[in-house]
């Protein structure tokens, strides 16, 4: 079976761990622009979902999902299972644990971080090929802070922010009520082609 990217979310074993929902999960893989032989990380797989969902993107690569809780790492091996992915290739760890086996990345997508973004993201920018992106979902204002202050004094990488809240309508009697999720940014963050010289 052929999978275009957007998979609806029931479609994924979730249990109770949390997923980025479809609409980001979209965003977030386009701001990726993977390749078919895409090679790319993935930290804080949790289900799995991005996971499968770039694996389908870039067939002929790889993708290397990193977790830490024993109920997502089952997870991401039944979605994997499910929809016939097998260039997904699970490390069991704690970000940045793990992170040193990782080959050289076209892209990198940072979902979960702990306290750890600071040297994630350095070891993601020693392996990151020149015009290679990170997508960062960030729920919480401090790991956007935490971002942004890293683009900011790398100047190797240039930036840009979104911010996305997406309103599910229910029907409740005969009226559609919204439950609105909560917002996100997604900062996507490309690694010039060049260096540039660092201003006073």
């Amino acid at each position: 079976m052929t999978y275009k990217l957007g998979i609806p979310d029931e479609e994924f074993i979730r249990g109770k761990v949390p997923m980025t929902k479809q609409e980001v999960r979209i965003l977030t893989i386009v701001k990726a622009r993977l390749d078919e032989d895409s090679v790319v990380v993935d930290v804080g797989a949790g289900t799995g979902s991005i996971s499968v969902e770039m694996a389908l993107q870039a067939p002929k690569g790889m993708v290397y999902a990193i977790e830490k809780k024993n109920a997502a790492l089952d997870l991401i091996n039944k979605n994997c299972v499910k929809f016939g992915v097998e260039n997904v290739e699970i490390i069991a760890a704690e970000a940045p644990g793990g992170m040193e086996r990782l080959p050289e990345l076209d892209a990198a997508v940072i979902g979960g971080s702990g306290n750890y973004l600071e040297v994630i993201l350095d070891i993601i920018d020693s392996k990151l090929k020149p015009g290679g992106r990170i997508v960062l979902n960030c729920i919480t204002l401090q790991t956007l802070n935490t971002a942004m202050v890293y683009m900011k004094t790398h100047h190797a990488y240039s930036y840009e922010i979104i911010q996305v809240q997406v309103s599910r309508y229910s029907q409740i009697g005969r009226y559609d009520m919204a439950k609105a999720e909560n917002p996100i940014f997604i900062v996507t963050c490309t690694k010039n082609e060049e260096n540039i010289d660092e201003e006073d």
